[in-house]
């Protein structure tokens, strides 16, 4: 986002996290994997700013053998 953007000031608002998270199929606590990334926004952005929606899915495969895949959309 700063990459983006340039300055992590000008976002007004995190408005929607998804989460997905690679699992197997008993796996069925994904939001709780989502909280570290709900926790760090709120850190770096407070609690106002950092609120947000979110969604956590499990999947099968995430591309590159990567743990969890994190879509965010921030008002700016």
């Amino acid at each position: 986002m700063h990459a983006a953007v340039g300055d992590l000031n000008k976002v007004k608002r995190i408005v929607k996290v998804m989460s997905l998270v690679n699992s197997t199929g008993d796996f069925t606590e994904q939001h709780l994997v989502t909280n570290g990334c709900s926790e760090l926004l709120g850190e770096v952005f407070g609690a106002t700013v950092g609120a947000h929606a979110r969604s956590a899915f499990g999947v099968a495969q995430i591309p590159m053998g990567a743990c969890v895949e994190i879509e965010l959309i921030a008002e700016i």
